[in-house]
């Protein structure tokens, strides 16, 4: 016997189909934007999550630009050319620290008092006899910054040895 559909089967099966579709139901279809900018829900927060990623790209590029300054200034100081100067740099100022010593403490022919300037600081010193807090001899040295600012230091003379 073959397969075949009849007129008695197609009629169930329409039957039955018409009772199934009367239980679905269909609802329109509406289009809604699903960008908050658009839509105006959840916009306070959209904008907000915006205005915090430009920020944090904003920050992250001062940082990146700060770090490539940073470097620049750090090889700049690296360089062979930059240790030598720094190198002479502090060599000079310790034979003018040695001379001023000489000066200010030799046995012989010792100086009581001068000046000198060094890139913009003004320093002078000067004997005082009995002018320590117990009357011992002290030099005074007196350092005027660029800024104003006055550092004064009092070195007893004689007091300590080596």
């Amino acid at each position: 016997m073959k397969n075949r559909i009849t007129g008695t089967h197609l009629g169930i099966l329409v039957i039955a189909l018409y009772f199934i579709a009367q239980g679905v139901m269909a609802d329109s279809i509406v289009f809604k934007f699903k960008s908050p900018s658009f839509s105006g829900q959840g916009t306070s927060a959209h904008y907000l999550t915006i205005e915090n990623q430009e920020k944090s790209r904003k920050e992250k590029i001062q940082e990146d630009v700060q770090a490539a300054i940073e470097k620049a200034e750090r090889d700049a100081n690296n360089t062979t050319q930059a240790k030598f100067l720094r190198n002479l740099e502090s060599r000079i100022y310790a034979q003018i620290a040695k001379q001023l010593v000489d000066n200010m403490f030799g046995n012989t022919e010792s100086a009581t008092s001068g000046f000198f300037e060094i890139e913009g600081n003004s320093i002078t010193y000067e004997t005082i006899i009995g002018g320590g807090p117990d009357g011992t001899d002290i030099i005074r040295i007196t350092v005027l910054s660029e800024d104003g600012t006055t550092t004064t230091l009092d070195v007893p003379i004689g007091a300590g040895s080596f």
